[in-house]
């Protein structure tokens, strides 16, 4: 589809990436990934021919479609949710006008015989055909199925665009482009004002795409159950794997251990060959061996290991004083916007110590109920805040509220006091912002160094209470995962407002969920959350099936051993084709490293290639079935 040669691209001189080569095939779920600034934003505006080469070349296929989520957007106003959602279909609402227009002419004219009412005839046929083609009695319908998907209610579709937040445009505009039959997507950080219902909605659309994806995002779990393929920048170069983002780090640790063993192996030859060379210099009758030796170590390939950008930052939140066993309490606490109910008779209770999660479709009242708690927010009801409670509070556009003329170093000096203006530069630098970087102007950084830099900032103040509405938007995954640690290690008590589902594993003891007006409360982390939610979900399932049952009957002996035993039998299945999943992707694996180890020897091998992809195949086929017997005993439990 995308044949990408020698691509090269410099900034101020100096190389974002250099001669770098791939192709992107169809089926290929590709997740771009690096360091924030090492390219990969560019890459898809490249890809998107929005931005011109500097060197190289990218060809494609003849009518190939490429889609393109940016990060910025902009609607024409007046339009409503679904009439900028058709703007998907440029060709089926021209050929909509069309249709009107030959119907207008035909209801208008009375020449049944005449050539001109038989052409509109052919016409009309002609235009229909492409309509129906083009599934033009449909796309009202798929729509509505992927706005719905996307977290729309149906009373939202004939509500102006520009009454909704730019998070919910944003969706908007993914609808359009899922909706635009592409053969390629270029997303860029869909996930990021998703919730965690959406996000798990697109991740099984992207499955189902049968074009390319290109994707670049910070959410590992979403990364992992959608590609296949993993590209990474890093350091102007790009490693190129058909795996998913952990299996490919993994990969990547395996290549360079097997580069530095073999790198150390090369060094002992080379050493021993330096000795022969100095020991046989010395004798006439062995130059012209000497002489050989130098000419074969001058030929010698040397073995480089791969470099990695392994820069992070070094992050910890200190507790300021211990405060009181309850740190906040809640009573019937409520706020409207207008006429709109977010939040209705809440009660909460946070003690001391506590991690709390508050996940939630976007507009049910999360962040909210956070700045009503931080105090920046009027409300109804009573709330109260415990004694010595200090409350730090990173906000969802945090980085908004920083001033774009100031340089890093006078945003933090400014903020800080007396006693912490001396440690400005040493904070500074455990968030990477070292020697002459700190005079850069805010207004020039990307959106993952301006949330480091609130982060830093943050640091300055005293809190014992840690409060963060969607802490991990625009910070790479490196980045995450420094503040996943910080905040496992966080003594203090938590309260974090986020859909990133691997971040929030392991990292809360109890999860609200904020729906209709409400919340409700699951103890367990998000992992258990989700888990509750399915069951839930397969109950509401249960009962619109069952209606007719109105009282419970009672449970048939026969049946629970016909269960059992069809249970036990799905069990052993289910085993057998684990262990021959297990025993086929460890030979995969030993094949894969023979490839890389000599790659000429081992497809040199009889029938390589057809018994290669046929042990894949009979990968697949065995997923499948892992897969059917998984959901069979799930229906069964």
């Amino acid at each position: 589809m995308l044949n990408i040669h020698n691509l090269s691209v410099a900034f101020g001189g100096e190389y974002l990436f250099e001669e770098i080569s791939f192709r992107l095939n169809g089926g290929d779920r590709v997740g771009l990934i690096g360091k924030n600034g090492a390219g990969k934003s560019t890459m898809l505006k490249l890809l998107a021919k929005e931005m011109p080469l500097d060197e190289g070349a990218i060809a494609t296929e003849k009518n190939i479609k490429i889609g393109f989520l940016k990060q910025d957007i902009d609607f024409e106003e007046g339009r409503t949710v679904l009439e900028e959602s058709y703007q998907a279909f440029s060709e089926i609402k021209e050929l909509e006008l069309k249709l009107d227009e030959i119907n207008t002419a035909l209801a208008e004219r009375t020449d049944y015989e005449s050539d001109g009412y038989h052409q509109l005839m052919v016409d009309l046929n002609d235009v229909t055909h492409r309509y129906e083609i083009l599934g033009g009695y449909n796309y009202q319908g798929d729509t509505e199925k992927v706005l719905l998907g996307l977290g729309f209610k149906r009373e939202d579709f004939n509500k102006l665009t520009d009454t909704f937040s730019g998070g919910w445009r944003m969706r908007i505009e993914l609808a359009k482009l899922l909706l635009q039959n592409n053969d390629v997507l270029l997303l860029d950080e869909p996930t990021n004002h998703l919730d965690i219902e959406s996000i798990i909605w697109l991740e099984q659309f992207l499955r189902n795409f049968t074009g390319a994806v290109v994707i670049v995002s910070h959410d590992k779990m979403f990364l992992d159950n959608v590609t296949n393929r993993t590209i990474e920048i890093s350091l102007g170069r790009i490693y190129d794997y058909n795996k998913p983002y952990s299996q490919f780090l993994v990969h990547r640790k395996e290549i360079k251990e097997q580069q530095l063993s073999a790198q150390k192996n090369q060094e002992k030859q080379i050493q021993q060959t330096e000795r022969l060379i100095e020991k046989f210099r010395a004798k006439s009758s062995k130059a012209s061996m000497a002489q050989s030796l130098i000419k074969k170590l001058d030929k010698m390939e040397r073995i480089e290991v791969d470099e990695e950008d392994s820069s992070v930052m070094n992050l910890r939140f200190p507790v300021s004083v211990n405060p009181g066993k309850v740190v906040a309490e809640l009573n019937g606490v409520s706020k409207n916007y207008g006429p709109k109910k977010v939040l209705q008779n809440i009660d909460l209770m946070i003690d001391r110590g506590s991690k709390t999660a508050f996940v939630g479709q976007n507009g049910q009242g999360k962040t909210t109920l956070a700045k009503i708690i931080v105090g920046e927010l009027d409300y109804k009801g009573d709330l109260k805040i415990g004694h010595n409670v200090q409350l730090g509070y990173f906000a969802q556009n945090q980085a908004e509220y920083l001033d774009g003329n100031k340089t890093i170093l006078d945003t933090m000096i400014d903020a800080a006091n007396e006693k912490n203006r001396s440690k400005v530069r040493d904070i500074l630098g455990s968030f990477l912002f070292r020697g002459d970087e700190v005079d850069k102007y805010v207004k020039v950084l990307s959106g993952g160094e301006r949330n480091r830099l609130a982060l830093a900032k943050m640091l300055l103040q005293p809190f014992n209470v840690l409060v963060m509405d969607e802490p991990t938007n625009h910070l790479d995954i490196k980045s995450k995962n420094v503040l996943k640690q910080a905040l496992q290690s966080f003594e203090g008590t938590l309260i974090l407002v986020s859909h990133d589902r691997d971040f929030l594993q392991g990292l809360t003891d109890r999860v609200y969920e904020f729906k209709d007006g409400g919340i409700k409360e699951y103890l367990g982390d998000i992992d258990f959350y989700l888990e509750q939610r399915k069951m839930e979900d397969f109950r509401s399932v249960e009962k619109g099936d069952s209606k007719k049952e109105d009282k419970p009957q009672e449970k048939n002996k026969e049946s629970d051993y016909q269960t059992q035993k069809k249970q036990k039998s799905l069990k052993n299945k289910l085993s057998g084709v684990e262990k021959k999943i297990s025993q086929l992707e460890k030979q995969i694996a030993d094949i894969d490293h023979d490839l890389l180890m000599d790659y000429d020897t081992t497809i040199a091998k009889p029938n390589f290639f057809d018994n290669y992809e046929g042990k894949k195949k009979d990968l697949e086929s065995l997923m499948e079935d892992w897969e059917n017997l998984s959901e069979d005993l799930e229906a069964l439990d």
